[in-house]
């Protein structure tokens, strides 16, 4: 793999990720039907291997292809960014699991029972992944330029 095809592949899969987490967003505020649930979980599975995937050629790009892993680990816009998306990660969790207990409602036909509460919390997580998004481009940006240094 060269710089440029690992720049690529970076790039792809934030760009997968990105739009899972926004079909999540808009999936999450419509009335749950067994099609929706559906789709929850099949993006849900997408979003997970992008952000797999991302972290696999992340790591690959500090390492092996762009400047270094001593120019990275002393760029406070990259540790931000690693943080921001190591507790993405973990809080994620959260939706997937609730997505995953479907499966027996989905494979009987039946729409899953998403109480209020529950529904919040999903879709709070679900609006801090794209508010942390933001960020983490932002940290991208800066850190592409070796601000916050």
């Amino acid at each position: 793999m060269t710089s440029n095809m690992s720049t690529f592949f970076h790039h792809l899969c934030v760009f997968t990720l990105v739009t899972a987490v926004a079909v999540e967003f808009t999936l999450i505020r419509q009335e749950l039907t067994v099609s929706i649930a559906r789709r929850l979980q099949v993006t849900d599975v997408v979003l997970g291997a992008a952000a797999a995937a991302l972290l696999i050629v992340g790591l690959l790009r500090v390492l092996f292809f762009e400047k270094g892993y001593d120019y990275y680990l002393h760029s406070y816009a990259f540790l931000t960014k690693i943080a921001l998306f190591v507790i993405l990660g973990a809080l994620s969790v959260i939706p997937t699991q609730e997505f995953l207990s479907w499966s027996s409602s989905i494979k009987a036909g039946q729409a899953p029972v998403l109480d209020a509460r529950q529904k919040r919390l999903v879709s709070s997580i679900i609006h801090g992944e794209l508010a942390a998004i933001v960020v983490i481009l932002l940290c991208a940006a800066v850190m592409a330029r070796g601000g916050w240094v």
